[in-house]
């Protein structure tokens, strides 16, 4: 094992958060702890704009019990950003890296976070600066590149495939006032998060009865026919819709893209404009003269502690201690990810790939995964993904049958 240098280790993250973020930084902080080698364990607060102002704190001595109540707290702990960053602002973070002692760095993050982390490495290279960037996956969307999936999709996806399968129930209930149930999911230009809503469903006459997802064309004649069909069948459909379902155009459903704000990356943000489940929901009303009700749980799903995936937790939290052990048998430039060793058992690995190779863009859902024809999830994505929510689910039952005697 290579000899650590003098220096502290930096700790931070960005992007959106999740209901197991705080598991991968309390799992970097007692690894860090336990080794013995840091001058300090700090936290960016904010994210990288906190690594621009050198706004730290201190965690070096957090309890044991601190650490365990923040594996089990969701959001980001360190707050988290957004924040665009020119080049002037990576010169200034190491700069700020340099003035602090600072010799090991960790991002914990998505896509965004990846393309920083494979900036400031860049960018420590070549000025020879000695300092060791990793970065820790993390995203609702499971969209990054070059790992199995990313702490924090198992979590959001549970809620999904709960949330989906349970207001179901409640649709089935009232069929004699409501006819159809739009959930607008999110997960940017990925299907993996509105797939996930399919992984409750045993039977066709369970929701979701229709899945679009955003790496298909959508079509509006097609989805009336189709929700049309259903209701014939079922007198109810229960519609899940990725939230950037785009038409033979490319134009997002219900609103240009123009009219809304974009992150770091110039991806657009769409939870911040009237959407794609309002838009189908009218689209109904209005052709189809059916009752329809939207929904948009929106970051709700990806902060639910009461949802969270005890296989997600330990990852995170696993993911978290495997970086501080790879920054000191000394990689640097790589992000640390979790390849799958079997399905069942189920059974998982941490790794390391290159920077670039995660930071050069984003993983869609496989078509493995999805029946485009019947608008449902495939044996194939269950088998994948019913490990990483804790699967199966709990049984229910539906509306009772039982004659009265």
């Amino acid at each position: 094992m290579p000899v650590a240098k003098q220096g502290a280790l930096l700790v931070g993250q960005s992007g959106g958060p999740t209901a197991v973020i705080n598991a991968t930084l309390a799992g970097v902080v007692e690894e860090a702890q336990r080794r013995e080698v840091f001058t300090a364990i700090l936290g960016m607060k904010y994210g990288l704009a906190g690594a621009l102002r050198g706004d730290f704190v201190d965690l070096t001595g957090m309890a044991v019990d601190e650490l365990e109540r923040l594996v089990r707290t969701p959001s980001c702990a360190l707050g988290t950003s957004r924040r665009p960053l020119t080049q002037p602002d990576y010169e200034q973070i190491l700069n700020v890296l340099r003035a602090n002692g600072i010799r090991y760095f960790l991002l914990i993050g998505g896509n965004g976070s990846m393309v920083a982390c494979h900036k400031l490495a860049t960018l420590a290279e070549q000025t020879a600066f000695d300092v060791q960037i990793l970065g820790l996956p993390k995203t609702v969307d499971n969209d990054v590149r070059g790992t199995d999936h990313t702490p924090g999709y198992g979590s959001a996806a549970r809620f999904m495939a709960m949330s989906v399968r349970d207001a179901g129930l409640d649709l089935e209930a009232m069929r004699t006032f409501e006819d159809v149930v739009i959930l607008e999911s999110m997960g940017r230009d990925a299907g993996w998060l509105a797939a996930s809503s399919g992984l409750g469903r045993e039977t066709e006459e369970q929701a979701p009865h229709l899945l679009y997802l955003p790496e298909y064309t959508f079509d509006e004649a097609g989805f009336l026919d189709e929700v049309a069909g259903w209701h014939r069948r079922l007198g109810v459909v229960f519609v899940v819709a990725g939230e950037s379902l785009r038409n033979k155009d490319g134009r997002f459903l219900g609103h240009e893209p123009s009219e809304l704000p974009q992150d770091e990356m110039g991806r657009t943000l769409y939870g911040f404009a009237q959407g794609t489940g309002s838009y189908l929901s009218r689209l109904v009303l209005q052709n189809l003269g059916l009752r329809a009700r939207f929904m948009r749980p929106g970051t709700l799903g990806r902060v639910m502690s009461c949802c969270v995936s005890e296989t997600d937790r330990a990852e995170a939290r696993f993911v978290g201690r495997r970086a501080v052990v790879a920054l000191l048998d000394g990689a640097s430039g790589q992000m640390v990810m979790l390849e799958r060793l079997s399905d069942d058992p189920y059974a998982c690995q941490a790794g390391l790939v290159p920077l670039d190779e995660a930071a050069s863009g984003e993983r869609l859902l496989f078509e493995a995964f999805y029946d485009a024809g019947r608008r449902a999830i495939t044996p194939a994505f269950k088998k994948y993904a019913l490990p990483l929510i804790g699967g199966p689910l709990p049984q229910v039952t539906g509306t009772l049958e039982v004659p009265v005697t």
